[in-house]
């Protein structure tokens, strides 16, 4: 998996993947990662990607010809999409991120100040994508919660493979309690089913654990699993 990031700060790309598991899956040639600043391709000397709206208004836009200039000096594969990190997208989840792994390049536009040129979605035609319902500073972190969601998705990005399939979101339900040594702290004991050795109860008991969780703390997701479980 190739991620090329346009980013005016792609330090913030560049410094997140050198730690932890992505910087393994990258030392190991499962991802590539690519952050591209187009400051590098703006026709002014004083480096300028950003002006006045016409119309009026507060803050700044940014200008089409850097964005679309860097855009198309990125070499695309056949088996490519391209994405927006914007407020305006569609909200991602993990429907989404396992649709993304079926990609072989994905690339992302990092927006700041007002948001981008209406030209560059004209030209360009990407896929828009949010967190959420808010507004961050920067389209970085959105790009780096991306690159982290579909990363830890192709195989060999964990130690095992089963440790996504078992995350949060993947049967539909909240992810079951985890326990570690030590057996009992403060009173609260490890339960005596994850000790017994009988994966089929172990089983058994982190399901409905997760069941009970999903109907607490996500309602919403609760009706939808019951709704497929019929």
């Amino acid at each position: 998996m190739i991620f090329d990031v346009l980013s005016l700060f792609p330090e913030m790309i560049e410094n997140y993947c050198s730690y932890s598991i992505i910087k393994r899956a990258v030392q190991a040639g499962i991802i590539t990662v690519n952050a591209l600043n187009p400051r590098d391709f703006t026709l002014d000397k004083h480096k300028k990607v950003d002006d006045t709206p016409y119309g009026g208004g507060a803050g700044m836009v940014l200008m089409v010809q850097p964005y679309v200039d860097a855009y198309e000096s990125i070499k695309r594969i056949e088996n490519s999409v391209t994405i927006m990190l914007s407020p305006q997208g569609e909200p991602l989840n993990d429907n989404i991120v396992n649709e993304l792994t079926q990609y072989e390049q994905i690339v992302m536009l990092c927006g700041h100040y007002e948001g981008f040129d209406e030209r560059i979605r004209e030209i360009i035609k990407p896929r828009e994508i949010s967190l959420g319902d808010f507004v961050l500073t920067g389209g970085e972190l959105p790009a780096l919660c991306l690159i982290d969601a579909v990363s830890r998705k192709l195989d060999g990005t964990l130690g095992k493979i089963e440790s996504a399939d078992e995350d949060s979101f993947s049967n539909g339900l909240i992810e079951y309690p985890h326990y570690t040594k030590p057996r009992e702290f403060r009173g609260l004991r490890v339960p005596d089913v994850l000790l017994n050795g009988n994966h089929k109860e172990i089983n058994e008991f982190r399901l409905q654990k997760s069941i009970e969780r999903t109907k607490i703390k996500r309602p919403d997701l609760y009706k939808k699993w019951l709704k497929n479980s019929d």
